[in-house]
C-alpha cells in the first residue's frame, strides 16, 4: 500500500509538554535527524509567539532539509485583522518556510467564547488566512482543531468550517481531536464522512487524554487519512500526543503501509529525542524500550530461546532493538543459559552449576538484591558459584568520617581504606561529595597502581531504594544500584544491606572487578617487589 504521510510536531506541539525542553539549537539538531529519518513535514514551531521559535526558524534558513518540509505554525488571522495586516500571518511569513499550517476553530463555543467572533466571521477567517498564504505561494495544511467535539455540538457549523479551509485552498484537511477525549469508532466514523464530503485529502491529529492517540490515529488512517500528525515519544500537552515511534511501525508492520522511514533506526531516534531533552526514556514504550523485548518467568525464556515467535509480535532488530533476557527470582535454568550467552560463555545446558546458580540467585534476591539491572553483578556471582572468580584485591577494612564546621554548611566527606594486592598492603585516603563519593575515591585510589585500567571508570547513575519488610526506619533494607561507564561499555552492579555505606561498597565493588573481568586482567595473587 502507499504510504501514509507523517507529520512531526515535537518541535512546537511536543514542546508544550511538562518538562520536555528544547532550545533552538536541539531543535535544528532534532530537525535534521527527522529528516534523515524519513518524516515528510516537521513542524518547527509558532514563528512570533516566543523569541526561541523565531532563532530556530532563522537558523533554519541555513539549513538544507534532504527529505521533509518544514512547516510554520499559527492561527487564522484576527477577527479584526485583514490577512496583510495581522501580525501573526505576517510572522508566518517571515519564517520563510514552504509550508504553513494554519489552526481554525471548528467548535462553536470557541468561536463565541475564545475568539469573542461570530460564526459567519469565523469562517471567513479561515477562509481569508488560507487563501492569503496560498497566493503568497505556501503549501498550505488546514488543522480543524477540536473537530470531533465541534461536531459532536453542531455538525452543520463543524462541516462549514472544513467547507471555509477548502475555499482557501487547503492541501490538507487535518481532523484534530484537540482535548483527546473521543473514542475509536467515533474518530473513524466522522473520518470517513469528511473523507466522502470533500476532495481534499483527510488527516489526524489525536491527542492522548484517555491513551487512545495511537489507536485514534490508527482508526482515523483506516477511515481514510492519508496524513497523520504527531510527535516523537508521544510528548506533548497534557498527556501528550499521539506517539509517532508507536504509529510508524504499526503502519509499516501491522498495516502493511509502505513507509520511507527507517525502521531500524526508530529506537535511536527516539532515544535521541530524549538525550537532546536531558529525559530518561520511557522504560516501557512499545518498540524502543528496554521492556519491549524483555523476558523475565523462566517459561516464556525457555520458549523463547526456542522460538521468539512464542512470546514477541516482531523481530525486535525491525525497530532497532533487541531482546533481553532478565534476571530475578522468577527466572530458571533458560534464563541463565541465555544470559551466559549473551556474554560469551559457553555453558552446557546439562551443568550441574546451572541450578546452583538459578538456587544463588533466587536467595541473594530474597535478601534484597536484584540482578535485572545489575547484570555484572550476576556474572561475578556466576563465577563464583561455578568457581571460576579470583579475587582482585582483600579488604581490611574502610572508615568514614564527615565533618561539618560552623561556619560551613557543606559537610565534607573523607573515607580511608586499607586493601591487600598480591601480598601488598596499600592504605591510603580520600574526600568526596559525602560518604559513598569518599569511599568510590579511596577504593580507585588504593587500587590504581595495581591495576590502571580503573582510571577509565566513571559513576553514571547511583540509585538508592529502601526496601520493605520487618525492619523499618533507618534499620530498613537499603539496595543501591550502580551504573558504570569505562568509555566503551556501561554496566550496572547491585549491593544491598542494613547499611547504605556497605550496599554502596558492593556495587562498588563488582563495578571495579567486572571492568577487569572484561578487560581479561589478570588478579594480582602474589607478593610484588617495589
Amino acid at each position: 500500500m502507499a504510504s501514509i504521510e507523517i507529520y512531526d510536531t515535537t518541535l512546537r506541539d511536543g514542546t508544550q509538554g511538562l518538562d520536555f525542553n528544547l532550545t533552538a539549537e536541539d531543535k535544528v539538531l532534532i530537525a535534521k535527524r527527522l529528516d534523515l529519518f524519513g518524516v515528510d513535514f516537521i513542524e518547527g514551531g509558532w514563528p512570533g509567539s516566543n523569541p526561541k521559535d523565531m532563532r530556530f526558524f532563522e537558523l533554519m534558513k541555513k539549513e538544507r532539509l534532504v527529505f521533509a518540509r518544514l512547516a510554520a505554525f499559527g492561527s487564522t488571522r484576527h477577527r479584526n485583522n485583514s490577512p496583510e495586516d495581522d501580525p501573526n500571518i505576517q510572522a508566518l511569513l517571515a519564517a520563510d518556510t514552504p509550508v504553513v499550517t494554519l489552526f481554525g476553530k471548528t467548535w462553536d463555543l470557541h468561536v463565541t467564547t475564545a475568539l469573542g467572533a461570530t460564526l459567519e466571521q469565523n469562517l471567513a477567517m479561515i477562509e481569508d488566512s488560507l487563501a492569503y498564504l496560498k497566493a503568497q505561494g505556501k503549501y498550505v495544511i488546514y488543522d480543524a482543531e477540536h473537530f470531533f467535539d465541534g461536531y459532536r455540538a453542531n455538525s452543520d457549523y463543524a462541516l462549514k468550517t472544513l467547507e471555509a479551509a477548502v475555499r482557501g485552498g487547503a492541501e490538507r484537511l487535518v481532523l484534530c481531536d484537540t482535548n483527546g477525549g473521543n473514542l475509536p469508532s467515533f474518530i473513524a466514523e466522522k473520518v470517513a464522512e469528511v473523507k466522502d464530503l470533500f476532495s481534499v485529502p483527510v488527516g489526524i491529529h489525536a491527542h492522548n487524554d484517555c491513551e487512545l492517540a495511537v489507536a485514534n490515529s490508527l482508526a482515523g488512517i483506516q477511515a481514510g487519512a492519508i496524513h497523520v500528525q504527531g510527535t516523537m515519544n508521544g510528548y506533548g500537552e497534557r498527556c501528550g500526543n499521539a506517539n509517532l515511534v508507536s504509529i510508524i511501525p504499526n503502519l509499516v508492520l501491522k498495516l502493511g503501509f509502505e513507509q520511507p522511514q527507517d525502521l531500524a533506526k526508530l529506537r535511536e531516534i527516539s532515544h535521541y529525542i530524549d538525550e537532546r531533552a536531558n529525559l530518561q526514556p520511557n522504560i516501557r514504550a512499545a518498540y524502543v524500550s528496554d521492556a519491549a523485548f524483555a523476558h523475565k518467568g523462566g517459561v516464556h525464556v525457555s520458549a523463547v530461546n526456542k522460538n521468539p515467535e512464542t512470546y514477541e509480535h516482531i523481530k525486535p532488530e525491525l525497530v532497532g532493538n533487541h531482546r533481553r533476557v532478565l534476571l530475578s527470582d522468577l527466572a530458571g535454568r533458560a534464563n541463565v543459559l541465555a544470559k551466559a550467552g549473551e556474554y560469551g560463555e559457553a555453558i552446557d545446558s546439562k551443568d550441574p552449576n546451572i541450578k546452583a546458580i538459578v538456587d544463588k540467585m533466587k536467595e541473594l534476591e530474597h535478601r534484597g538484591y536484584s540482578y535485572e539491572g545489575a547484570e555484572a553483578s550476576f556474572q561475578l556471582m556466576s563465577k563464583k558459584v561455578r568457581g571460576e572468580y579470583q579475587p582482585y584485591f582483600t579488604l581490611h577494612g574502610f572508615n568514614i568520617a564527615i565533618t561539618r564546621r560552623d561556619d560551613d554548611n557543606r559537610p565534607v566527606a573523607e573515607a580511608t581504606i586499607k586493601v591487600e594486592v598480591g601480598g601488598q598492603l596499600e592504605h591510603t585516603a580520600a574526600n568526596g561529595d559525602g560518604p559513598v563519593n569518599a569511599l568510590d575515591a579511596a577504593l580507585r585510589k588504593a587500587l590504581l597502581r595495581f591495576y590502571p585500567s580503573i582510571s577509565e571508570l566513571r559513576l553514571v547513575d547511583y540509585k538508592v531504594r529502601v526496601l520493605s519488610g520487618p525492619e523499618t526506619g533507618t534499620a530498613s533494607l537499603v539496595r543501591v544500584l550502580v551504573d558504570t561507564t569505562d568509555g566503551k561499555d556501561t554496566w550496572g552492579t547491585v549491593g544491598a544491606h542494613t547499611d547504605i555505606i556497605n550496599a554502596s561498597y558492593e556495587a562498588l565493588i563488582d563495578a571495579i572487578e567486572y571492568k577487569l573481568l572484561k578487560d581479561q586482567v589478570k588478579p594480582q595473587m602474589q607478593k610484588q617487589k617495589v
